[in-house]
């Protein structure tokens, strides 16, 4: 197959396999470039890229411009805080009124889940979710497996755990769903307070011990507590919260095995991961990040080839 089956990235549930596939091996191809003396590609010369970002956002919206850079896009950034928006013009309108510019893509972080389908239904342009409220997070966890497949050379039969707040995070929907189709076993680790009611209906199981779940594991995505998406005290304290579902350097070299451990940033080091565990071997933040930057080329390029058509 040589090109995606969709013409947005709203979400991994709506991919298939065969376009997890081709992103990827797209992106094997970009980061060759980006590890060229001269990292560009005249790619997308007459292509018009917008990022939305009506949320706080730092490597993600750093990753995505420097994605459309390398591929010579024209780009036009767009921070709500700054904008119209706090004046209450719509979302559709601030929409449309930067599609009037003549831009053909839309990469789009927004508080309100399902933002993302809301406009391309509404709005001729591609979408590109990159964050949706606490819904999805594609790009993430394409790139989380994407380092995954990097590292051990294959994602289908891993066994991958996702630690602490499940409940708010974004990134564990996508990376659930990207996993399962890819093949991998997956669980899910933190307070039962921070699981979701639905975690049994997307075939992950859950586990409440650190340790067996480390224990079981092949790959450990540490996430961070989302502070800013709670209204109300989920557990105890944070010291609490260390002492159960933080993982140190003690933790690790206890193991019978040696895991890979990942973190989708920002890291609060300390709390679900210590300092010694974030800068070990074991540890591919970094590559993730690098990563981000290829599969996020991989994906522009592949939606805006389906533009040209």
């Amino acid at each position: 197959m040589s090109e995606l089956s969709v013409n947005h990235l709203l979400g991994i549930k709506y991919l298939q396999k065969s376009d997890i596939d081709l992103i990827f091996n797209t992106a094997d191809h970009f980061k060759e470039v980006i590890n060229r003396p001269i990292k560009k590609v005249p790619s997308l010369r007459d292509i018009t890229i917008a990022n939305l970002f009506f949320e706080n956002s730092t490597r993600t919206r750093l990753s995505f411009e420097l994605a459309e850079k390398r591929l010579s896009a024209d780009t036009i950034n767009f921070s709500a805080a700054s904008s119209s928006v706090k004046k209450g013009e719509t979302l559709i309108d601030t929409v449309n009124n930067i599609l009037s510019m003549k831009v053909d893509m839309v990469v789009m972080r927004h508080p309100n889940p399902g933002a993302g389908i809301f406009l391309s239904k509404h709005v001729k342009a591609s979408i590109v979710n990159a964050g949706d409220g606490a819904h999805e997070h594609p790009t993430q966890a394409l790139l989380d497996s994407y380092s995954i497949r990097e590292r051990l050379g294959e994602v289908a039969g891993k066994n991958v755990v996702i630690v602490g707040d499940i409940l708010h995070s974004r990134v564990a929907l996508s990376n659930i769903f990207a996993l399962k189709l890819q093949g991998a076993n997956v669980k899910v680790c933190g307070p039962k307070t921070l699981i979701p009611k639905y975690i049994d209906s997307l075939g992950v199981e859950v586990e409440t011990n650190l340790i067996k779940a480390l224990e079981w594991c092949d790959v450990a995505n540490m996430l961070r507590v989302q502070n800013e998406r709670m209204d109300i005290s989920y557990f105890p304290s944070t010291r609490e919260y260390t002492q159960q579902f933080g993982l140190n350097k003690k933790i690790l070299n206890s193991l019978n095995k040696e895991i890979i451990v990942m973190h989708p940033g920002p890291i609060n080091r300390g709390v679900e991961i210590t300092s010694d565990v974030a800068d070990s071997d074991q540890a591919i933040i970094l590559d993730q990040v690098q990563n981000g930057v290829a599969i996020r080329m991989a994906a522009i390029y592949l939606l805006a080839s389906k533009i040209k058509q």
